[in-house]
Formats: structure tokens, sequence, C-alpha cells
């Protein structure tokens, strides 16, 4: 069943934007959306500027599969502090300090090396940013959700989107006209130097206290007491983390959700497949259409910001009017209908205005689809576990689209663009199906939560 509205007033509903913990998450959003861009859209647009094939774009966005992989050791991000930093910052904010720090080299490493005589060295360091980014938003995904309470992670996640997507605009827009007035060194330099909005953030903020239930609590001592080596073997020692830290993690959600895990899973993999599936060839499209570097970035990345804030407002909004689930099945529907209008722009040619209006349906779109997606996904997790239930998510999340877009550039050379499109929108449509199942069957409000989310 789908859960009933959760206020009767549009005023506290929007009073949410004013929590002290809502507002700081506009930062850290800054912080994780940064690189995001530069190791994907915008490094592909480098690429195609450069005269790369579309086919080797394509597989080169596997670059930014670290987000997607980042399952592999979130684990690690939860479990293991960081040789001084977690003592002096605490669990969260060490991890993405050191996040930070190190996404400052990676991206000074693209700025300082010529992709015409060294493109091998521009992807490794490019994996580097991948990775980087990946662990800093690990910690931010763990924070965001031991930070408040779960009736405001819709608005959490609309503070986390707001910044996320001013920091596009810079990645995106910022960066194009940076290379477009100079050159591509200047665009990924300032971005090094943007990444200190991150680390001033994270050395302001508190680490976030945690509660968990009684028997989280009792698991976590026996495991605490056999890493301090009370007379235990170190093998002893690293089996009971590992259980603790890895098995741990999954155990809890299966207990929770039973069966309709897998359906849940299923349907997180495929989501915004149809998104992610068409993003990294969309700089490239806007290019071999005849777009300018200028009004790409004038448009797709500054006006369709501008697009994205305005669905992932009305997103955060929305979760808190009507809640999670009616909002999830709308913004799943959207998804595949609003992919067509690129099929439309393919047809039409390099007009502005069909620009325009491919842009602004695509970015509400996706804006309310992302705000919505996140408090979901943050419903999902048991505060004993976030960075590992999360990571586990988003990385389901992503991996499914990511891998089969390494292929598009294929797809498009031995097609067109115009059924590209066409084929994004389809893709997407099983996704649609499973919102109404999980709704049904599914709804983490009606099935057994771990009970023991933080209230600020």
């Amino acid at each position: 069943m789908i859960e009933k509205r959760k206020t009767d007033s549009w005023g506290a509903a929007f009073r949410v934007y004013r929590h002290p913990r809502v507002m700081g998450m506009l930062f850290l959003g800054f912080a994780a959306g940064l690189p995001l861009l530069l190791v994907g859209g915008t490094f592909t647009a480098w690429l195609r500027d450069l005269g790369i094939s579309l086919a080797a774009i394509g597989f080169l966005s596997w670059v930014g599969m670290a987000h997607s992989l980042k399952i592999l050791w979130a684990p690690v991000v939860d479990r293991i502090p960081l040789p001084f930093l977690t003592r002096l910052m605490g669990r969260r904010r060490s991890w993405m300090f050191f996040g930070q720090l190190l996404l400052c080299l990676s991206l000074a490493g693209m700025a300082f090396t010529d992709p015409r005589t060294h493109l091998a060295l521009v992807a490794l360091w490019a994996v580097a940013a991948g990775f980087a980014s990946a662990t800093q938003d690990i910690a931010i995904d763990a924070y965001r959700i031991e930070a408040a309470a779960k009736e405001l992670q819709g608005a959490m996640a609309a503070s986390y989107v707001l910044g996320y997507r001013v920091a596009l605009l810079a990645a995106g827009a910022g960066a194009l006209h940076l290379a477009a007035s100079f050159n591509w060194s200047v665009a990924y330099g300032g971005m090094a130097v943007l990444m200190g909005v991150g680390i001033l953030t994270t050395l302001m903020i508190e680490e976030p206290d945690v509660f968990v239930d009684e028997e989280t609590l009792r698991l976590e001592k026996e495991v605490a007491a056999f890493r301090n080596g009370e007379g235990r073997s170190r093998l002893h020692t690293f089996r009971l983390w590992f259980v603790g830290a890895i098995i741990g993690p999954f155990a809890d959600f299966w207990q929770r959700f039973r069966m309709t895990g897998f359906l849940i899973l299923l349907f997180i993999g495929l989501f915004r497949i149809s998104d992610i599936f068409m993003g990294v060839m969309a700089n490239p499209f806007y290019l071999d259409l005849g777009f300018t570097k200028t009004q790409i970035g004038n448009v797709a990345a500054a006006f369709g910001l501008a697009m994205t804030l305005t669905g992932a407002a009305v997103g955060g909004v929305l979760v808190v009017r009507f809640g999670i689930m009616r909002m999830l099945i709308a913004t799943t529907v959207l998804a595949p209908l609003t992919n067509l209008t690129f099929s439309w722009l393919a047809l039409l040619g390099p007009e502005l205005y069909g620009l325009v209006v491919a842009i602004m349906a695509d970015n509400i779109s996706a804006g309310m689809a992302v705000a919505v997606f996140i408090a979901y996904l943050s419903s999902l997790t048991n505060t004993a576990y976030t960075a590992t239930q999360y990571a586990l998510f988003s990385s389901i999340m992503t991996l499914p689209g990511q891998f089969l877009a390494g292929f598009t550039g294929i797809l498009v050379e031995q097609t067109s663009w115009f059924l590209f499109f066409i084929s994004s929108a389809l893709i997407g449509l099983p996704a649609v199906l499973l919102a109404i199942l999980v709704a049904r069957y599914a709804n983490p409000d009606t099935l057994q939560q771990p009970g023991h989310q933080k209230t600020v």
C-alpha cells in the first residue's frame, strides 16, 4: 500500500529547508557533484573535441565506474579508521577529507598532462579521480543519512541535489567556457581549486551521533571485544571483523526485507538506467549536431541546472507532501518519456529552441527523480551500516547503466542518434512496472525497519 500524505501544510513542508543540517548539505553536495562531469560528460566533450571516435569515448566512459563499484571498499570506509585523521575528525569526516585531498591531486594531474601525447596517463588520473570521488560519496551519503531524521531526508536530498547541481554547472558550463576561452588545462586546474569548498566544509561540520538498536549493539560489542585482541588470534579477529563489517550489512537487509529484497534491488538497478545509458553520449551528440561549446555550456549546463534545481526542489517538497512511493512511481514514468525529446531534437537539427525544450523536459524530470530516489534509498538503510548499505544501493543503481553505456558509441555508429534515444527510452520501461510492484509489495514504511534513526 502507498503511504498517506505526510503533512497538510505547504508552509511546514517548505520550512524544512531552514534546518541547519539541511542547509549544510548544500556544500557537501557541491563537493560530491564537482568531480562527476570531470570524469564523465565534460571528459567526453574533451575527448570528442580532440577527435576521439565515439566507440572509444563509449569505452572510456568506464573510467567513471568507480561509483558503481564502490560497494567493494564501502565496508572499509564504514569501519576502518584512517591513521590520525579519524581520531581527529571522526569516522565520516576523515574519509570525506581523504577523498577530497585525493581529488585535488587527481584533477591537477589531469590539468597538467597533455592528452595529445599522454592520453593513457590522463585516463589513469581520471581513474584516480573516480576512486576519490566515490570514496567521498560513500562518506557523504553516510553522513547525510545519520545526521537527520527520516522525515528530513527528502529535504536533505533536495539540498544535496542543489549543491550537487551547482557543482555540475561549474564542472559543465564553467569548464566548457574556460576551455573555449583558454584551454582544457586551465579548465581542469580551476576545478581542482574549487574542490577547496568541500575541504572547508568538512573542516567546519560536526560528526553526527548515531544510535543503534539492542541487537546491533550486542553484535558490535562482541566484534569490538575480539578486535581489541582479548585472547584471540589476528586471524580470528579479522574473521569476526569481516562478519560484522561485510556480512552484517547484507544480513541485516535480508532480515528486514526478506524475499522482497530481490524486488527492491532489481528496481534500484533499473530505476535510472535510461538516463545513465544516454548520458554518456549527450555532449558528443550536441557537438555532432552542430552546437558550439559555448551554446552547450549556456543551455545544456547552465539552463539545465536551473531546470534540475527546480525539479529537485519540487521533488523534495512533494516527498514531504505526498510521501516517497507515490513520487517514485511518477518519476519512473517521466524518465523514459523525456528521453524521447532528444530523438525529436536529432531530427530537428541544431536549433537552439529545440535544445532548450529537450533540456527543460529532461532536467526537470531528472531533478525530481534524484531527490525522490535519494530519499527512498535512505529509507532502506540501517544506521548501524549506513555507508555499506547505501553504497550497495547506489552501486546497484548505476552499475547496469554504466556498463551498458560503454557500448553506446558503437550503437550510435551502427544506427543513428534518433534510434539511439528511442532505445534509451525503451530500456527504461521495465522500471515502471517494478516501481508499481515495489509500492505494493516492498514499501519500506510497511516492512520491518531498524527503528533507531537519529533524530535532530
